[in-house]
């Protein structure tokens, strides 16, 4: 709404006579500190430059992260720095995330309205309640509370079955319902998931220094908490080893939230406009996108159409993996070059997100 100050009957009146006009009143509650905006700056995590990148191609396209490697390798640093690369929201967005927070009673005091995108990151001994939402009075979970932001589970196998599997449907509408006898209520989930785990309950299956303890019967057991139709929800798959010593030490810095958040925007600008002009406007990146979207804006060339029908029959992929893991993957990675095509370099990274072999049969280095 645009607001215009009136200080006397006198100032209205010059005001609607043309005399003296009223400039309209710029809120400065938008410049405000945010105190749920405190993301890690990109440049002090030292290495992982290759999950670095993966985390942009799921900044630039809104896509779901899975993170796998042993403890201390930086899972939980890398997932708290993913704020800082996020492009801005939106007034629409930000009085979206700003009515949910407000419903929930989590509306930070002096913060009248959330102009970052919020960084969710529950235990795993939550409630199923918890995190998707209900109660007596039924009220927004984690999943709703993280609307347009991230929802970052650590130690994802620990995560209750139940509590888990509720997240499937939530990933797919974007939004969760929640029913009761006097009737039912709808709140927003549209949501970046970010989850991390270890390879095994010790940790260290497949690590190049320290040797697992686990039995492999317990390796699968424990792998295998996380169903396939889940994980077939999550767009990236991506190893996080230890660092090296010698980049631990070293003096070289790496490239800043700021500059990585540049390219970021720069994508989801490109995929604003090209949704706004066929008529999406209630798609906003690439991960929203439909089946109708997905087959009218990702078309291969002929090149990329062999490469993609090997992949396809080697990596025996289904359909949601083919339309949602690999073709949004790949349109993101074209936007973040500036491409106006898919070529067959960006289809190629886009696999190399894929999970190279079935949970719980990954041979140890």
């Amino acid at each position: 709404l645009e607001v215009y100050p009136v200080k006397s009957l006198a100032h209205l009146y010059d005001h609607l006579a043309g005399r003296q006009l009223i400039e309209p009143y710029q809120p400065s509650s938008i410049d405000l500190p945010d105190p749920l905006f405190t993301p890690t700056d990109f440049a002090e995590i030292k290495g992982q430059e290759h999950v670095k990148r993966a985390l942009e191609v799921s900044a630039a396209g809104g896509h779901n992260v899975l993170m796998v490697g042993s403890p201390g390798s930086g899972k939980t640093l890398l997932a708290r720095a993913m704020p800082g690369i996020l492009p801005e929201m939106s007034i629409e967005e930000s009085l979206d995330v700003t009515r949910i927070y407000s419903v929930a009673d989590q509306l930070p005091a002096g913060t009248p309205l959330i102009r970052h995108r919020p960084f969710r990151a529950p235990h795993h001994t939550i409630s199923h309640a918890g995190l998707v939402g209900g109660g007596n009075i039924p009220k927004p979970g984690e999943i709703s509370l993280a609307h347009r932001g991230v929802l970052f589970l650590d130690e994802f196998p620990e995560f209750g079955t139940r509590v888990l599997e509720v997240m499937r449907q939530p990933m797919e509408d974007k939004t969760v319902t929640i029913s009761r006898a006097k009737g039912s209520l709808t709140f927003s989930a549209n949501f970046q998931l970010i989850a991390a785990m270890n390879p095994c309950p010790c940790g260290f299956y497949g690590d190049s220094l320290k040797p697992c303890t686990c039995a492999p019967a317990m390796v699968t057991k424990y792998q295998k908490r996380i169903s396939g139709p889940l994980l077939d929800r999550i767009d990236i798959h991506i190893e996080v080893p230890r660092v090296d010593y010698e980049k631990l030490s070293g003096d070289r810095v790496g490239e800043t939230s700021e500059a990585i958040r540049a390219r970021v925007q720069a994508a989801r600008d490109i995929q604003q406009k090209r949704f706004s002009n066929n008529g999406s406007s209630d798609i906003i990146c690439n991960a929203d996108m439909r089946v109708g979207e997905i087959r009218q804006f990702c078309r291969l060339q002929d090149e990329s159409q062999s490469l993609m029908r090997a992949a396809m029959t080697q990596l025996n992929l289904l359909a949601r993996a083919y339309h949602r893991s690999i073709l949004k993957l790949a349109w993101t990675i074209s936007d973040l070059a500036g491409s106006q095509e898919i070529q067959s370099a960006h289809l190629a990274e886009a696999l190399q997100y894929r999970p190279k072999i079935m949970m719980g049969q990954i041979k140890p280095s």
